[in-house]
């Protein structure tokens, strides 16, 4: 699978689209100077508690306070109460040694929040979820940093390796490693990505997060909540840290700046593909000269069509998204069961890609097209399962009900992409209606006749073919435009453009192609 990045900057911010075979699967968005992203970490204050919910309300600076729940807490919260306080208030901000720190008892998994967060303290949280409609952000107290190939846990001292990694020699390799670099306080979750790296290479990623966490305790010495103590990476380098792999083969962007940036980020990481790092600089919008586009405009309506002439219709609800499978225009071969497997495993690979490219949360359902065969649902499940391995998020499939449905959860992270896909008509503004078409030839005309009388004698219409051909009709001596030059002398040059509305035109000096205004 070839994966590319295409990276369009401007001041208001990036959008960074991944393309994966040149089909576009995920479209994120960084607004300059955003706020409250997934990974920050904040130093905020407790301001109210919920017993009813087991949960609490944190002053992070957002316009509406966070949500804390119980369950979000962490089993080492004590501890990090406080290391917080100490952090916050000591004199001295060079005698905290962490590795000496001591750890307080963990809470249990069925507790009282009342309990743990009773004094309303000032307490050290990461973001889980960015605010998403009227709801503030959700917060964690399980703090950890990500890195390329370790993610850094703080207040504990446990090794786990990623489950995708499956040789158990190569676990246990990865794992004695591990025991013998991790300085201590510290847990360390092994990522996939750490599969055949060497020693030098964890220990180095290794050593970067011990560092921002030494950074974090300096943000944190005499600083009053709400405060930002430290910000995940920009969005380019968060997303190529978790997807970089050999199958990238392009990553574009048309800054500069930008470029330089994520050329230097994956020196850093993986210096073998510095070279896939490249600057865009043809004038053309570098989303238009990629496809992405129009691959936005067709994936992000209500209907979605697929190749084959099927589609989907995806609608939202307050409680849940729903995708309908439509066979639509695709030739049945007379087998009704196969064509119907067809149709669902064309969907299947669509509305995988459509969950993550619009980041769908919570309770999806898809009604497939009715197969009899239990084989066959069996096939379109797997196919689906097996697309969706790819999903960052979390996610759980259900099987196929005997009514065609499957139910599907997602975890959603960021407020899901919504793009209008619709165009205000040029013609009617809006109003739906326009003038009567049977006059646009008589306008036409009077046009022609005043751009002749200013002087103009090279002149090039271009319309809508319908438009053309209608001047066109009857042919020579006969058709409108013929009329025009006998009137005139002046021969009208036609050309066609098929995106211009029918009653849409413009006029152009043929020898100069310059456009000519019309009082």
């Amino acid at each position: 699978m070839i994966k590319e990045m295409i990276i369009d900057a401007s001041d208001e911010g990036v959008e960074i689209a991944l393309l994966e075979n040149k089909k576009l699967v995920e479209l994120h968005y960084e607004k300059t100077n955003a706020s409250f992203a997934v990974g920050d970490l904040y130093l905020g204050k407790v301001k109210k508690l919920m017993p009813g919910l087991n949960a609490a309300f944190v002053d992070v600076g957002y316009e509406r306070d966070a949500f804390l729940h119980y369950t979000d807490l962490s089993p080492y919260v004590r501890s990090l109460l406080k290391f917080t306080r100490n952090a916050v208030h000591n004199p001295d901000r060079e005698s905290l040694d962490f590795a000496s720190f001591r750890n307080e008892e963990e809470i249990v998994k069925s507790g009282k929040i009342v309990d743990v967060l009773n004094s309303r303290p000032e307490i050290l949280v990461q973001i889980l979820k960015e605010p998403i409609s009227t709801k503030g952000p959700r917060l964690s107290c399980e703090i950890s940093l990500p890195g390329r190939f370790v993610v850094l846990t703080p207040f504990n001292n446990f090794i786990s390796i990623s489950r995708k990694i499956h040789s158990g020699e190569e676990r246990k390799r990865l794992q004695n490693i591990v025991e013998s670099i991790k300085p201590n306080n510290f847990g360390v979750i092994v990522r996939t990505a750490a599969e055949g790296m060497h020693t030098a290479e964890l220990h180095a990623d290794l050593s970067a997060l011990v560092g921002q966490w030494s950074k974090i305790q300096e943000n944190l010495h005499n600083a009053v909540p709400p405060k930002r103590v430290l910000s995940e990476q920009v969005k380019t380098n968060s997303i190529i840290r978790d997807l970089l792999s050999d199958s990238f083969q392009n990553i574009v962007s048309n800054e500069q700046t930008v470029t330089n940036e994520v050329k230097e980020y994956i020196g850093k990481i993986a210096p073998e593909q510095e070279n896939i790092v490249n600057y865009y600089s043809n004038g053309r919008p570098i989303f238009d000269h990629y496809g992405i586009t129009k691959q936005v405009k067709a994936s992000f309506g209500k209907t979605v069509n697929m190749q084959s002439g099927s589609y989907l219709v995806i609608e939202h609800t307050e409680a849940l998204h729903v995708v309908d499978v439509n066979s639509g225009t695709r030739q049945s071969d007379g087998n009704q069961e196969e064509n119907a497997l067809r149709t669902n495993l064309e969907a299947a690979e669509e509305i995988a890609r459509q969950l993550r490219l619009r980041d769908l949360g919570g309770i999806i359902i898809v009604d497939f097209i009715d197969m009899k065969h239990p084989d066959n649902k069996r096939k379109v499940q797997d196919t689906l399962y097996q697309l969706m391995k790819s999903d960052r998020a979390r996610h759980t499939l259900l099987p196929i009900t005997k009514f065609g449905l499957m139910q599907i959860t997602r975890q959603r992270l960021r407020p899901e992409i919504t793009i209008a896909t619709a165009e205000m008509c040029s013609q009617c503004k809006g109003t739906g209606k326009v003038g009567p078409s049977l006059l646009i030839s008589d306008e036409l005309g009077k046009d022609v006749q005043y751009l002749i009388n200013q002087g103009h004698k090279k002149l090039t219409l271009t319309a809508n073919p319908i438009l053309v051909a209608w001047l066109k009709k009857g042919g020579p001596l006969k058709s409108i435009r013929w009329k025009w030059y006998l009137e005139n002398k002046v021969w009208v040059e036609l050309k066609t453009d098929n995106n211009y509305p029918l009653s849409e035109y413009y006029f152009h000096n043929k020898a100069t192609s310059e456009l000519i205004h019309l009082k």
